[in-house]
């Protein structure tokens, strides 16, 4: 995979750690578990080589900031409000575009009433400023500038967040999300808010009023629509409101694990018509099968090749939703904020310690593309997956 130029930088090095800011002891980015490299033949590692130097590498959804190295401490580390970023692993990845979620503010952990304004955009200023002092990462707001990564051996960010539930019922924010690069958006997080109902609840109500004025202000800006977390009835007035393609950044199917957290067969294909891509994730625990039980790389790429089938190779991407860090620790640091306990409700699964091949920004990408290749898919089909099936809906729904 393309290297990429870096320089050694940190995040924040140009402040006084303890003085201008708290530190905290932070996870590995590199080697904090074992690596599970897949194994590819000689022939396949050159078809591999071939693809990913032709073609873009973009994952749909990840959150490349690094968690504490205890992950008890992550809830105080949130309420500082100054994620660090993990350039060395990014830049170790090959990954050429993250679609990168800031998070969508503070209140996620620190309270129980919802997504605020201001801690929106003290996440996404605090994070931009780090940005803005390297240059490893830039933060795409063209589609140019997302094809730039590759030959200039960067990375690009598409800013990203989960949810529009900070809005509140202020339309004309989400135009000043759009000013400060926001380039993608879900409708909901798992529980429902003013615009629609989330994955979480037990009756959908669908797209409100509201929400239907956000997906006109979204489609008329140029800020490409999120399903991951919403809702089935609400996705699917969405993608029937939307003038333009909509995407599941991180998601799977509900065919292979019949969680909510999995989207049924029903979303997928009226996504697929509507000319939409679904990211498959690998954060722990969502996206298993009954033929790989232990959340592995394996088990991910069952979903690829499901939706594969489903909906055919034009609509299908991979949106890792990793991170630096213990991601179990956390999802146990936070649970009553996440959708996975109600989502697995009633079914039985086996934990694992973190997903294997699969364990973060670093290695995601490059072990899923390369399980597609050593299961026998198409050059064709795995450069699709890889980014080139993002690029067209980034194409068909971003400004020019």
């Amino acid at each position: 995979m393309t290297a990429k130029r870096y320089d050694g930088y940190r995040s924040y090095r140009y402040l006084r750690a303890g003085e201008d800011y708290r530190a905290f002891a932070l996870a590995k980015e590199i080697g904090r578990v074992p690596e599970h490299p897949v194994d590819l033949t000689a022939e396949e590692e050159r078809r591999w080589e071939a693809i990913v130097a032709a073609h873009p590498v973009i994952s749909l959804h990840d959150h490349t900031a690094v968690s504490p190295a205890d992950t008890a401490l992550f809830i105080e580390q949130r309420r500082e409000g100054r994620d660090v970023t993990g350039y060395a692993g990014l830049a170790a990845s090959g990954t050429d575009v993250f679609f990168e979620s800031f998070m969508d503010g503070t209140a996620l952990v620190t309270s129980k009433h919802g997504w605020k304004w201001d801690d929106v955009i003290l996440d996404l200023g605090m994070r931009l400023s780090d940005i803005a002092h390297q240059d490893l990462v830039y933060v795409a707001t063209t589609v140019d500038d997302v094809l730039a990564a590759k030959p200039d051996g960067r990375i690009a960010f598409v800013a990203s967040l989960e949810a529009a539930t900070a809005i509140e019922n202020e339309v004309d924010r989400v135009d000043v999300l759009y000013g400060f690069g926001i380039r993608c958006m879900g409708i909901t997080y798992s529980e429902a808010n003013a615009l629609g109902s989330g994955l979480r609840e037990q009756s959908d109500g669908g797209l409100t009023q509201l929400g239907r004025q956000v997906v006109r202000r979204m489609n008329a800006l140029g800020m490409t629509i999120d399903l991951a977390h919403v809702g089935d009835r609400t996705s699917l007035d969405v993608i029937e409101r939307s003038e333009k393609p909509v995407l599941i950044t991180h998601a799977g199917a509900r065919g292979l694990w019949p969680t909510r957290r999995m989207k049924p067969d029903e979303v997928l294909t009226a996504l697929a018509a509507k000319g939409g891509v679904i990211g498959i994730e690998a954060a722990p625990h969502t996206t298993l099968t009954k033929a790989h039980p232990r959340h592995s790389v394996e088990s991910v790429v069952d979903h690829v090749e499901y939706c594969l089938d489903l909906v055919g190779p034009d609509h299908v991407a991979l949106g890792p939703d990793t991170l630096f860090g213990d991601h179990v620790g956390l999802h146990h640091a936070f649970a009553d904020a996440l959708s996975l306990g109600s989502a697995h409700a009633g079914i039985s699964f086996e934990e694992v310690e973190y997903v294997t091949g699969m364990e973060n920004p670093g290695e995601s990408m490059r072990n899923a593309l390369r399980l597609m290749v050593k299961r026998g898919l198409s050059d064709d089909v795995v450069a699709k997956v890889a980014g080139e099936n993002v690029i067209r809906v980034l194409k068909a729904t971003w400004a020019r």
